[in-house]
């Protein structure tokens, strides 16, 4: 019995070595933790298009939004490790650990590594009607209004979430603010002039600011963003230091076989060299990482690192999701 009861397990694993190196033998899902239209959004289907190419089989993308994002990773975590379900997130996966007691996942240690994908500053845009036509203006006003002003985000934990926080903490003001189910339900109602102000990503705001439907105060890059060349930072402008980049990476659920973490990592750093991807990437501010960073070893690095910064800035503030 011992002995047939070794050949089974020999067999499944035999069977499972030749399944991982044959991967993939159909389409993949990427899950993003945040609403259609939003800046992770559409990170993710830059990134699963291009992907889809050298792994010869199509990255379908599928919205989970929740608050702070925290339905998605779980998901991925229970999912069967056979890399036919992978995980996009931004700077999200470093802050959910300090901001929520009771979190059903571990960002360290349920989930395998693929790599980094790129780095996005943080714009600080009202609504088009907003009274401030500058900074200075719109700290006087906000500051003069506090009671009243609102501050939309895409929810606890979001990157909006994120750099409003250390915004107000840098104004030493409170703001009344008001958190969406995503970046997108939030940019609409900036729009529609139901809110005031908002700090998010250059992946959603560019074409916002380029054709004039909002006003834009700063960028939370130490650095002008290129593609934004008249926009001042908010360091340049008062907030020293001030700065928020917004990372994303890709992530598959833990015990997934290496072969298959490696041809994911590989798909994505022929991602990282596209011409195209990196124009895309530039068009909407956003900096794409050298190939060197689409590892498991580099985002490991990188996520225990964020980890470290954000989790006593966030302690500090006293901020919880539940």
């Amino acid at each position: 019995m011992p002995a047939l009861r070794l050949v089974a397990i020999a067999l499944a694993f035999a069977a499972g070595s030749a399944g991982a190196q044959q991967y993939p033998t159909k389409n993949i899902t990427m899950l993003v933790p945040y609403a259609a239209g939003g800046p992770t959004d559409t990170v993710a289907r830059v990134v699963a298009q291009s992907m889809a190419k050298p792994l010869g089989h199509t990255i379908i993308v599928e919205n989970k939004p929740s608050a702070g994002g925290i339905l998605a990773p779980e998901q991925v975590k229970n999912s069967k490790p056979d890399g036919y379900t992978i995980l996009i997130h931004h700077v999200g996966m470093a802050t959910t650990p300090a901001l929520y007691r009771q979190l059903r996942y571990n960002p360290l240690s349920d989930f395998e590594y693929i790599g980094l994908i790129n780095d996005v500053p943080m714009t600080l845009i009202a609504r088009a009607n907003f009274p401030a036509n500058n900074f200075k203006e719109f700290l006087a006003y906000i500051k003069q209004n506090k009671q009243k002003v609102t501050y939309a985000h895409a929810g606890i934990g979001a990157a909006s979430h994120l750099c409003g926080m250390l915004f107000m903490s840098s104004i030493e003001t409170d703001i009344l603010t008001v958190p969406y189910k995503g970046t997108g339900p939030a940019m609409n109602d900036l729009l529609g002039g139901q809110v005031d102000f908002m700090c998010d990503q250059t992946t959603n705001t560019t074409s916002q600011i380029k054709s004039g439907k909002v006003k834009v105060y700063g960028v939370s890059s130490l650095k002008r963003v290129p593609s934004l060349p008249d926009i001042p930072t908010l360091d340049e402008q008062g907030l020293k230091g001030f700065e928020v980049g917004i990372w994303h990476a890709l992530y598959a659920p833990k015990n997934t076989a290496k072969p298959v973490i490696d041809k994911l990592s590989s798909a994505l750093q022929d991602t990282l060299k596209s011409d195209e991807v990196k124009k895309r990437f530039a068009e909407l501010g956003a900096t794409t990482y050298a190939p060197d960073k689409a590892t498991p070893e580099a985002l490991q690095k990188h996520l225990k690192a964020e980890i470290d910064k954000w989790t006593p800035l966030i302690k500090k503030a006293g901020v919880y999701a539940d």
